[in-house]
């Protein structure tokens, strides 16, 4: 893997992230959403061996039936370069289907194809936000076949609308480029590694997983106010750790407060490697089977 390429793709996605929080229906989305926080970590052990043995399941989506929940989920549009880099427009009627038992963000091309608006695709904040817990999403990721796709399913802070971002922090549970198929890869938005010299969040760099997009796998988060621990398909699967700092504070471990769930594809642009997008794959779907937070008993 070329560790360059890697390093590149980083930067350019911190200015993705969180762009979007300017844009009118991302200050609508992300405010005053309803908090479910485990509040054992202040009681417990976390680094305990039997920590997560048991936990207790707070709040989940199926999706079950033929629609999207509006009570779990609000729907981000925009226009292509407008508050977040790629080729396509975010919208919700016609890249959001409910079908089958699960959630389908299905991007699409629009118009001629190689430029700005020439795509659509769907961003999804949910309604609630969290703090701690193991977090889990079951998702296929879309088939790109090189093409310059790059889903995602993260967190960032609920506190965006006020601090901004990277300061509100930023968690991946899955992000994948289609132009390095079979593998996917974790990162961690703060603001001292990301505004400081550094210039690139912590990451886990790039883990192969042959099936991405073949099959469902499970991304997963254990996060309490000492760790951020991921995982793919088993608990015990740590793929990556990312430790709280010996002085937390705001710019270093913004992790100590309420996240919501972000989940989105985008196309071409600066995820397309320099060569464009791959265009006979649309429509390409990324498949979500369900989002589920449980809390420590």
């Amino acid at each position: 893997m070329n560790d360059g390429k890697m390093l590149i793709l980083i930067v350019l996605s911190l200015f993705g992230f969180g762009c979007s929080s300017s844009d009118e229906n991302s200050d609508q989305a992300n405010s005053g959403k309803p908090e479910i926080n485990d509040l054992s970590v202040s009681t417990s052990d976390v680094n305990s061996e039997d920590y997560w043995s048991n936990t207790k399941l707070v709040w989940n989506d199926e999706f079950q039936g033929n629609e999207l929940s509006s009570e779990n989920w609000i729907a981000e549009t925009s226009l292509a370069g407008i508050g977040y880099p790629g080729w396509q427009d975010f919208t919700e009627k016609d890249n959001v289907e409910v079908s089958n038992g699960t959630l389908k963000i299905i991007a699409k091309k629009t118009g001629d194809g190689q430029e700005g608006g020439d795509y659509s695709s769907a961003r999804l904040n949910s309604t609630f936000a969290f703090t701690y817990g193991k977090l889990e999403i079951r998702a296929k990721v879309p088939d790109g076949d090189g093409s310059g796709l790059w889903s995602k399913l993260f967190l960032l802070g609920n506190n965006i609308g006020s601090v901004g971002y990277p300061k509100c922090g930023q968690i991946s549970f899955l992000e994948y480029t289609s132009h390095f198929p079979n593998q996917i890869f974790n990162t961690v938005h703060t603001a001292e590694n990301v505004l400081t010299g550094q210039k690139i969040a912590a990451n886990s760099g790039y883990i192969p997983l042959e099936t991405a997009e073949e099959e469902f796998h499970l991304y997963g988060i254990l996060w309490t106010d000492k760790y951020l621990k991921f995982y793919v398909d088993d608990i015990d699967n740590i793929v990556y750790s990312f430790t709280s700092p010996s002085s937390p504070n705001e710019n270093n471990w913004p992790f100590s407060q309420s996240f919501y769930f972000v989940m989105d594809t985008a196309i071409g642009s600066e995820f397309s490697d320099g060569n464009g997008v791959e265009d006979d794959i649309f429509p390409t779907t990324f498949e979500i089977d369900y989002v589920r937070v449980y809390h420590a008993e």
